[in-house]
């Protein structure tokens, strides 16, 4: 027999490369990351979200320097779904059930909710930045959140920012993998955020529960490649 640099399997092919640790410290490195980026969006926006259609406008022409920076900086809160998928991996095998119901809730309010709502770039903003007729855009807005479709994308989205990290908050705090604290952050920020009183507490709310997202980083950071999944196979 003759012999290679490479190691081979008893098959003698070339064993698979092993990528486990890649996604292992990518998703440690995206979890906590969408409710940090809107948690600052939130805390250094000019309008409360209860203001009307005009008044958000006229708040952010008043600081329009400020409207390129907030649509950047909330981009990452696009990555929430891997972000909750994060929490239910890490504790999936501890509290199972639990984890279960959580990212079920979770991630079907989210992936439905990002895929009706509104995105980043916002009629108010283009009004501001295009200079565009905010009558117009403001009928636009209206009948937008009045379509049945948005209205169920709505109503999935805040329960899974409610119920569904509420569950896994309280998976993350039951497990074990992590401080018991950061899943208590995620379950009272998540729950908590409908109900606070205007974009400065519910920035800072939104920072609480990226603390305890980062209770999924912790845990995914402090395993084992064998204990976050199955080496590679053929």
């Amino acid at each position: 027999m003759t012999t290679t640099n490479a190691p081979t399997t008893a098959t003698g092919t070339r064993p698979l490369t092993d990528v486990r640790r890649f996604w292992r410290v990518l998703l440690a490195v995206i979890a906590p990351l969408p409710m940090l980026g809107m948690g600052v969006n939130y805390i250094l926006s000019p309008s409360d979200g209860a203001a009307s259609f005009s008044e958000t406008v006229a708040a952010l022409a008043a600081h329009e320097d400020r409207i390129a920076f907030l649509q950047w900086v909330q981009l990452p809160f696009l990555l929430l779904v891997p972000a909750a998928f994060a929490v239910a991996w890490v504790t999936r095998r501890h509290v199972p059930r639990l984890s279960t119901a959580g990212a079920l809730v979770s991630l079907t309010g989210f992936l439905v909710g990002f895929g009706t709502i509104g995105g980043l770039v916002t009629p108010a903003t283009l009004a501001v930045q295009h200079d565009l007729d905010v009558a117009a855009l403001a009928e636009l807005d209206a009948a937008t959140w009045e379509h049945p479709m948005v209205l169920l994308g709505s109503l999935l989205f805040i329960l899974a920012l409610t119920v569904g990290l509420l569950l896994l908050g309280i998976a993350l705090w039951r497990s074990g993998v992590a401080p018991a604290w950061t899943g208590l952050a995620l379950a009272v920020g998540g729950v908590t955020h409908p109900f606070m009183p205007g974009h400065v507490a519910a920035g800072i709310g939104l920072l609480v529960t990226a603390v305890g997202f980062c209770g999924a980083s912790y845990a995914l950071l402090r395993m084992s490649d064998d204990e976050f999944d199955l080496p590679a196979a053929r």
